[in-house]
């Protein structure tokens, strides 16, 4: 089922992700987290039956540049933002874009390949607190996670003179930079890092904790402390680890692309682009107090990394599915359902693949599905899943068109 990548989005290729080869450096010792997680079982959901439904990504309207991830900020507004690799920022609102961009970054930044402006999160009161953050390759091609406010009572355009940086990440290697940014449901900022770049993580970044990289961090915005632009929150798994960085939530990832919550209860949903062999789906459920260790550069996806059928899984924490890179080569992390347009999607965790275009759904609540089921063969070039006020869920194509999900029963 896989579909070949144009040349013009090929050049693009922002997710794609996939490394040139096997890497074979050792990562040494591997830490053990404060709450580590058993092998996921194999223990179904609540029966949901993917071959009742069809799903479609409807397009709503044309992005300019590269678009790559959708934030929205719960303000009654009924806006999404769109991201634009490129560095802009566009508004999207009654099926309408906005004529000129909330902001443009564009000068800031390095941009092409995997880099550029990869994220954007807006404070859990922007109602009334009007600040929002960004992720993004600076020149150097560094990561950089930045607080930002908007100039306009109507919040329609930022002020392109209030970033403040909170955090700045040396990135070894050109790919592999994560760049998600989104709250929590308690109010923390967490933030997605790939291993650094190269293939294979040959600095074995996965499985060590004296870096930012191959990890989910998870800081406070709304104070500083110890000299930082930003709080450590006191139930970080490592906060007070010596020899380990403080921000850490997660660690053990590849290039985790796309992150989100369910809304409804809190599960933290992430999709790590995979090696040469297979794209994979984690879940940190919620209330397990974060430190799982999701297995690179040991495993990737349920299987032991760079080949063979033994390799140390003590301590880590298995993804809920995975696909072979005969269905695609990239996996975009998706969202839970939880709107009600599309009542048989309720529930379902909605996810795609860069590569071949194909959108797969599971069961939210089964805790490994082997076999996860196809909904739709899109042909597009799937960048990034999100959700309006309402719950209802949207995609981007990186070609250039915001999408939404449409569903019907079979």
């Amino acid at each position: 089922m896989s579909k070949t990548i144009t040349a013009a989005v090929a050049f693009a290729t922002v997710v794609a992700a996939c490394g040139s080869g096997a890497g074979t450096a050792s990562p040494g010792a591997t830490p053990t987290p404060p709450h580590a997680t058993s092998a996921s079982s194999t223990a179904p959901g609540s029966g949901f039956d993917a071959s009742t439904i069809n799903v479609d990504l409807e397009p709503v309207v044309d992005i300019p540049g590269a678009p790559l991830a959708i934030a929205t900020p719960r303000d009654g507004s009924g806006r999404l933002f769109v991201v634009d690799q490129g560095g802009q920022i566009w508004i999207v609102r009654d099926g309408k874009r906005s004529d000129t961009p909330f902001l443009d970054i564009s000068s800031r930044i390095s941009s092409g390949g995997e880099q550029g402006l990869l994220g954007l999160a807006f404070h859990p009161g922007f109602a009334t607190d009007k600040r929002f953050y960004l992720d993004y390759t600076n020149p150097d091609g560094d990561t950089v996670v930045s607080e930002w406010r908007v100039a306009s009572a109507d919040a329609t355009t930022a002020d392109t003179s209030s970033e403040r940086v909170l955090l700045t990440v040396d990135q070894p290697f050109a790919n592999h930079n994560g760049g998600a940014v989104v709250f929590g449901p308690d109010g923390f900022l967490y933030i997605s890092l790939g291993d650094g770049g190269s293939a294979g993580d040959p600095q074995g970044n996965g499985q060590k904790l004296d870096t930012h990289l191959a990890k989910l961090l998870r800081i406070d915005v709304d104070t500083k402390a110890d000299g930082r632009a930003y709080g450590i929150p006191a139930s970080n798994p490592f906060a007070t680890r010596s020899g380990a960085r403080p921000e850490i939530y997660v660690f053990g990832m590849r290039n985790p692309w796309r992150i989100s919550f369910d809304r409804a209860n809190g599960d933290l949903w992430i999709g790590d682009v995979g090696q040469g062999a297979w794209e994979e789906i984690d879940v940190v459920r919620a209330g397990s107090g974060g430190g799982e260790n999701f297995g690179w550069n040991r495993t990737e996806g349920f299987h032991c990394y760079p080949g063979g059928d033994s390799c140390d899984r003590s301590g880590l924490t298995d993804p809920v599915t995975e696909y072979a890179h005969d269905l695609g080569c990239s996996v975009t992390g998706g969202v839970v359902y939880r709107g009600k347009a599309y009542p048989m999607l309720a529930g379902v965790y909605l996810f795609g693949d860069y590569c071949s275009g194909n959108v797969w759904a599971i069961d939210a609540a089964a805790s490994r599905v082997d076999d996860p089921a196809i909904v739709a063969e899109t042909g597009r070039s799937i960048s990034s899943f999100g959700e309006d006020d309402a719950g209802e869920v949207y995609a981007t194509d990186l070609a250039g068109t915001l999408l939404k999900v449409v569903a019907e029963s079979r």
